[in-house]
């Protein structure tokens, strides 16, 4: 029986391991943007190390999702400051406070109308702000379900995970909702992306799954070897595979669309990947909390 090659792993250290890295994603700029959740700081990684990290104005805010906006900025949550928050590709940063306190943004992504669209975990809303800065919030049709990841579908609405609610929601750009609800209980979804075959692929942390849900609401869960495994974010790659974080279980997992997983270890023990992405290449980047950004190359 022929094996898959292993694939090459490097870590890059960008922080000590009480600023905790969380998001992360691709930069229009070639190098990896990312938060430091515990610092109030968004970090900066090139390919070939060099780290950079910039102060925010809320060292307690808790950015968390970060994802590089049309405008070529990077747009990220605070989830602790209940902010929106712009940094430029040369480090100036903006900041939007939301109109509704204690709203706990977490995921952002970009819309089909070139706005951003938000989570407001803490609210039960789904938020939109322009590039200018204005926002509209619109209201989850359920109280407690702590709205979590985001992400641009291939129908022209947002998709996201209700963690609480253990359901997977979508809204149309009119602020129009409908909720799916999860064959398995206490799934608890977070991460959710687009794949490449026009389904939305999302994890369960919860229940040690993978789903996937089309456009008409159609739902295939895959169960990982580790249930406990605690899957967190995903990320889609351009040959049809999605790439996730396993957060209890120091591993990067994928899953290809006929639903056959691969999962990697991580170096050391305890390292809590979080965030996940593929950049243009298609070599994967980790956020470990414990102070690191890991690179995997497919072979």
């Amino acid at each position: 029986m022929s094996r898959r090659p292993t694939p090459l792993i490097a870590e890059f250290p960008v922080s000590g391991r009480e600023a905790g890295p969380y998001g992360i994603t691709c930069g229009p700029d070639g190098a990896l943007w990312f938060t430091l959740v515990h610092h109030g700081r968004i970090g900066r990684l090139t390919p070939d190390g060099g780290v950079t990290s910039y102060q925010l104005e809320l060292a307690s805010g808790g950015p968390s999702v970060i994802t590089t906006g049309p405008d070529g900025a990077l747009w990220f949550t605070e989830f602790r400051g209940h902010r929106i928050g712009r940094i430029t590709t040369t480090g100036t940063v903006t900041s939007f406070p939301l109109p509704t306190p204690d709203a706990g943004p977490f995921g952002i992504t970009v819309g089909p109308d070139e706005a951003l669209w938000f989570t407001e975990a803490g609210a039960d809303r789904i938020g939109r702000i322009t590039l200018d800065g204005d926002i509209t919030e619109f209201p989850l049709p359920l109280s407690g379900a702590f709205p979590s990841a985001i992400a641009n579908g291939p129908d022209g609405r947002l998709w996201f995970t209700m963690n609480q609610a253990n359901a997977i929601g979508a809204i149309a750009v009119d602020g129009a909702v409908t909720v799916s609800p999860l064959p398995t209980p206490a799934g608890a979804p977070v991460g959710i992306t687009a794949g490449a075959d026009g389904a939305m692929w999302f994890v369960e942390i919860g229940a040690g799954r993978i789903g996937r849900i089309t456009p008409d609401a159609a739902i295939d869960e895959f169960a990982l070897p580790d249930r406990a495994s605690r899957p967190h974010a995903i990320a889609a790659d351009a040959d049809g595979n999605c790439w996730f974080t396993e957060w209890g279980a120091n591993r990067i997992g994928r899953i290809t669309p006929e639903g056959r997983i691969d999962e990697h270890d991580l170096p050391g023990t305890s390292c809590e990947p979080h965030g996940i992405t593929v950049a243009p290449d298609g070599t994967v980047w980790t956020a470990l909390e414990t102070g690191s950004v890991v690179r995997l190359t497919p072979r």
